[in-house]
């Protein structure tokens, strides 16, 4: 079951399991609603959600070609759903509600764009649109999907799927001790069961959780900052907390954790222009960009990329790259491997010619080198993995310092191998051993066959005092992983790469 849950994860990018998320909640609320088992009338829900759809997707494209950046449909449903989910359903006839709706609505996607600083928004949307609505126009949001439960479990199954996603557990975790604990330090000890059994059964708390809180753009992308966060928003999530007479609601618990995450993680947004593309290895490519200005980050970080396409399929015009060049070069190097049945975006990254414009957001990632440069290390990597790889060396080369690596390179055949040239030159001058694992075809010196733990035993002698760092396909990178922990490897000892959506 485990695996099945896995591999459909696998095939969906993060934007689009939440986009799924959001419509089986609010299918089940319709469903529900016809037997009055939860207090919305499907026609005015309906209702509600297609006039919430109408006005998020004309004001995003009004902003859109205001601002000439690319539109993304996916987003745009994300926070008309949000909103149907959290905004109480307003009838045809009801002026004012309707009137406070679309208010909400256009002030969630323009927020995007208005609210920014260097192209990145600094508010959740749809928090930013209910906390004005309920602010200037007495329209404040019920959050009604947390106070039904027999949409609980939907609710908590889905939930959990986003987190194993994202891999944010320890966000939502954090997040939900700190509220329960300042929920119950406010509360009388006689009444514990109540505040409990209200706060995790008739509270946003999960929904909120789930998908306010983990949304990538808005929270820290690195880890002690992402738990401080988490901290914050929930202490002012929980019930009774204020600042003289003002209580704080959901979504200004989120709104205050949005500006603490802008305070700590990398700013602004580039429009990347590319300068050429040059051929790693076969079915793999690098383009190379020039940018407005230096990109500050550590070599192994990724980014978040986003075409414009006139017409994208089910994986969106957002992917997550790790950065292939060093941080002391001057260009930014993507590199992709393309596959006969490509998506929409890497067929449109495909068709790039020079002077085509490219959007960079979102630096993130703890895949990176160790602070001691006496840790000994040893690096996985399987195919098109191995671009985090190339941006450490090149890194370590220009900035002349040795480190104990050991590098495995898996392929499958001798075409598949890509940075041949930054992969010698670190042998050449920091003395860094590469073996490569070559499934078909291997010659004098390579090892025939994939990465595996006789092939770690063999070429890494002392593999339990090192470090291991792992980048590769999903399933390369699981199955290594549990190979090394049955080899006895700490789980301490063992980074993988990671991105928050499917590349």
């Amino acid at each position: 079951m485990i695996k099945a849950i896995d591999r459909f994860l696998d095939h969906q990018t993060m934007y689009r399991l939440v986009l799924y998320y959001l419509l089986v909640l609010l299918g089940m609320a319709l469903v529900l609603g016809f037997f009055n088992l939860v207090p919305n009338d499907p026609i005015v829900l309906t209702f509600t959600t297609v006039l919430m759809l109408a006005a998020c997707w004309t004001t995003n494209r009004v902003f859109a070609v205001v601002f000439e950046v690319p539109a993304n449909s996916e987003s745009v449903y994300i926070t008309a759903l949000i909103l149907a989910l959290i905004l109480d359903p307003v009838a045809a006839t009801d002026l004012k509600g309707i009137g406070a709706i679309v208010f909400a609505c256009i002030w969630a996607i323009s927020s995007k764009f208005i609210l920014a600083i260097g192209r990145k928004h600094l508010f959740n949307p749809a928090a930013l649109g209910v906390a004005l609505a309920g602010l200037l126009l007495d329209q404040p949001a019920t959050w009604w999907i947390g106070g039904n439960l027999p949409l609980l479990p939907v609710v908590l199954a889905g939930g959990l799927l986003i987190v194993r996603k994202l891999r944010r557990l320890d966000l939502v975790v954090i997040f939900i001790v700190v509220t329960m604990a300042m929920t119950l330090s406010t509360t009388e000890p006689s009444q514990y069961a109540t505040a409990l059994t209200e706060t995790l059964g008739s509270s946003p708390l999960f929904f909120f959780a789930f998908v306010m809180l983990t949304e990538p753009l808005t929270a820290p992308a690195t880890r002690l900052p992402r738990i401080c966060f988490a901290a914050i928003v929930g202490f002012l999530f929980a019930p009774n907390i204020r600042v003289g007479s003002f209580y704080f609601t959901p979504e200004l618990a989120l709104l205050t954790g949005n500006l603490f995450a802008y305070a700590v993680s990398p700013k602004g947004r580039l429009v990347l222009t590319l300068e050429r593309i040059e051929q790693s290895a076969m079915d793999s490519y690098d383009f190379i960009f020039s940018s407005p200005r230096r990109l500050a980050f550590e070599a192994g970080q990724y980014l978040e990329w986003t075409l414009g396409l006139e017409r994208s399929d089910n994986r969106g015009n957002r992917r997550y790259f790790t950065v292939a060049s060093a941080p002391t070069e001057q260009s930014i190097r993507l590199g992709v491997k393309f596959y006969p049945r490509s998506s929409a975006f890497k067929m449109a990254l495909g068709a790039m010619k020079p002077g085509s414009t490219i959007h960079a957001s979102q630096l993130a990632g703890d895949f990176t080198l160790p602070t001691d440069p006496e840790t000994k290390i040893a690096f996985l990597a399987g195919g098109i993995g191995i671009t985090p790889f190339r941006s450490m060396l090149q890194y370590l080369v220009d900035i002349h310092e040795k480190r104990p690596i050991v590098l495995l390179y898996g392929v499958e055949t001798q075409q598949g191998i890509a940075y041949r040239d930054v992969l010698h030159t670190a042998k050449r001058e920091l003395g860094v051993r590469t073996v490569f694992a070559v499934a078909n075809g291997a010659e004098r010196g390579q090892y025939s066959g994939y990465i595996d733990a006789r092939l770690v035993r063999l070429a890494i002698p002392d593999y339990l005092e090192r470090t291991f760092y792992i980048s590769g396909p999903q399933a390369m990178v699981k199955a290594l992983r549990g190979k090394l922990l049955a080899m006895g490897v700490s789980r301490s000892r063992i980074k993988v790469d990671y991105f928050p959506g499917f590349a």
